[in-house]
């Protein structure tokens, strides 16, 4: 990951045709904050999954090479996807940051870890061990389409997805 701290707000401002065409796509504001970066940004890959995060460990698992793992949890507020260990296993391999439509438990955990961290909320809850679901599809996170080679950025004003790397305005 860049250091160069990417901002959303000129993104939007200097992209405007992109977002008219839907190749630049705003994510609704309802994410919280939870990792130690606030500022994160790389490729996107992908992970569809309900209530179970095999597929979000064996995702982590993998070399990272600055990329953000965006997880469709369906937006299911009863077990976390994502957790300490994981945040770790993240940041270890070199995963840039996670964006979960879901939950995430483990927060002292979880902010300790240098990554970007945003998620939907906090629940003690675990997740399922099912390995169900799929890796690297076209997903819709928060009725927005995010595709496995987008780019996704994220900061203090909000989170942004484009079909291409965006260069500052």
């Amino acid at each position: 990951m860049s250091s160069t701290l990417h901002s959303s707000c000129d993104y939007c401002d200097a992209h405007a045709e992109a977002i008219a065409r839907g190749s630049l796509r705003v994510l609704p504001p309802v994410f919280r904050h939870f990792g130690r970066l606030q500022h994160f940004h790389g490729q996107v890959s992908t992970v569809q999954c309900f209530e179970d995060n095999s597929l979000v460990r064996a995702a982590l698992e993998t070399a990272g090479m600055a990329r953000v793992l965006v997880v469709d949890g369906g937006g299911s507020m009863r077990h976390a996807l994502l957790g300490g260990n994981l945040a770790a296993l993240a940041a270890r391999n070199g995963w840039a940051g996670v964006v979960i439509d879901g939950c995430v438990r483990d927060l002292t955990e979880i902010c300790a870890a240098p990554i970007g961290v945003r998620a939907l909320a906090s629940m003690p809850m675990p997740p399922r061990k099912l390995g169900a679901g799929q890796r690297d599809v076209a997903v819709r996170v928060q009725g927005v389409a995010v595709r496995p080679g987008d780019w996704l950025y994220a900061d203090a004003d909000g989170i942004i997805v484009s079909d291409a790397a965006l260069h500052d305005a």
